[in-house]
């Protein structure tokens, strides 16, 4: 099985706390992302949140906020789940399929981001087809209750 830091984009785009969410929204578009990271610092990298471009939808066009005047620590998701670089890719597959996450932060020491998983990554970059499957499936099953 390969490790995280295998199959992970290296040196995600990152964001700070204090950015402006058109600015996210911006390198969302230009990158052609999903999630952007938000870290502490350039210097630490230490992640402390990450916002979606489902956040954007909700968080800011859903209840009429504006982009250029809302700061990324407003709409970002605090508790996020990760993997660390020497984990087992599986490990990275469960959270994703457990959290219902298309993508899973990479951190290695003091929570600093080192890189990203996103389902692609999986498809293209692990051998396991039924496996890609299997996750993909799992995490586009929605919660309805």
């Amino acid at each position: 099985m390969k490790k995280c830091n295998e199959v992970m984009t290296k040196n995600p785009v990152c964001c700070l706390p204090n950015d402006m969410v058109a600015k996210v929204a911006q390198l969302m578009k230009s990158k052609d992302i999903g999630p952007v990271p938000i870290i502490e610092n350039e210097q630490t990298k230490k992640l402390v949140g990450i916002v979606t471009d489902r956040d954007l939808a909700l968080k800011i066009v859903a209840e009429g906020r504006d982009a250029k005047s809302t700061k990324a620590e407003e709409v970002m998701t605090r508790k996020v789940v990760t993997c660390r670089g020497e984990d087992d890719v599986q490990k990275a597959l469960d959270a994703m399929s457990e959290h219902q996450l298309r993508r899973i932060p990479v951190v290695g020491n003091d929570n600093r981001i080192v890189g990203i998983i996103a389902q692609a990554d999986v498809a293209t970059r692990v051998d396991q087809p039924a496996k890609t499957a299997e996750v993909v499936k799992d995490i586009s099953q929605s919660n309805a209750n």
